[in-house]
């Protein structure tokens, strides 16, 4: 019965420290460390669909358009012969992007993906083909890869992104159109991998053109989805912090408000104890 009592009096005292220490901080903390979780889902059950361009039409010259209609907000892929072409947002249930193709015959796909990167069902597959000329300088086609489709950094931070060219014929003259109205003019000597780097001022969602043209004028496209987070402005952070700290000493309250009832039946039990030592010490 005395352990009893004891563990229902410390777990109080326990309850009551954490609930006062908890409901005196500062809400945000500097230095503190959140935890997120992500609630899980079911991936898309929409898919997208390629309207333009059609089925067997044939191209002499890069990039081409591929259009066609989306769920609202998803992450759009294009693939051709399974490699990653582009990336670009569904906005207004349709998408609209530019993407190079093999030289040959190209199989196009358009896959759609949520927030938590899980793929929905394939588009119709439309097959084209690319014939970009006689090849008598006896190089590979010019190809711009990355394995990042989108690529995200708050605002005011350094968003950067691994870029990786094979093929064409050297020194490479790179542009990149951030979206935000910064192109970027980069030279490159050799093939292989590099990064290409930017800070944007203002959240949101972005499309990134990146152009690549090598000695014999030979030109590669790739689209993508650069994102910019929207962190929460300090100089807002008064007129929440009020309402947080509230919210957050009900939330650690609510324990102890269950133990009130234990509290006086602690003493009860306790004073009923001091009556029966007091009996058998008399006995």
């Amino acid at each position: 019965m005395k352990k009893i009592i004891i563990v229902l009096i410390l777990l109080i005292n326990v309850v009551v420290l954490v609930s006062l220490t908890y409901a005196q901080s500062p809400n945000p903390q500097s230095g503190s460390i959140g935890l997120e979780g992500t609630i899980p889902s079911e991936p898309p059950k929409v898919g997208a669909t390629i309207s333009i361009p059609s089925g067997g039409q044939s191209f002499s010259q890069n990039p081409i358009t591929v259009s066609g209609i989306c769920p609202n907000g998803l992450l759009v892929k294009i693939f051709k012969n399974e490699v990653f072409a582009g990336s670009t947002t569904c906005q207004n249930g349709s998408y609209s992007i530019q993407i190079d193709l093999f030289s040959g015959q190209n199989e196009l796909v358009a896959r759609v993906y949520d927030a938590l990167s899980q793929p929905g069902p394939d588009s119709n597959k439309v097959t084209v083909t690319y014939d970009d000329g006689s090849r008598d300088d006896g190089l590979s086609q010019l190809i711009i890869t990355t394995n990042y489709a989108t690529r995200g950094a708050n605002p005011n931070e350094t968003l950067t992104w691994p870029i990786a060219i094979s093929g064409g014929k050297a020194p490479y003259a790179i542009s990149v159109d951030w979206g935000d109205g910064t192109v970027d003019l980069i030279s490159r000597e050799f093939a292989g991998e590099f990064e290409i780097s930017h800070v944007y001022k203002e959240p949101g969602t972005y499309n990134v053109i990146i152009k690549i043209t090598d000695a014999n004028g030979k030109t590669a496209y790739l689209q993508l989805v650069a994102v910019a987070n929207g962190p929460v402005d300090t100089t807002t952070t008064k007129q929440y912090e009020d309402k947080d700290l509230t919210t957050q000493t009900k939330i650690i309250l609510w324990p102890m408000y269950l133990l009130i009832p234990l509290i006086p039946t602690a003493f009860y039990l306790g004073k009923r104890h001091e009556l029966h030592s007091l009996k058998n010490r008399f006995k």
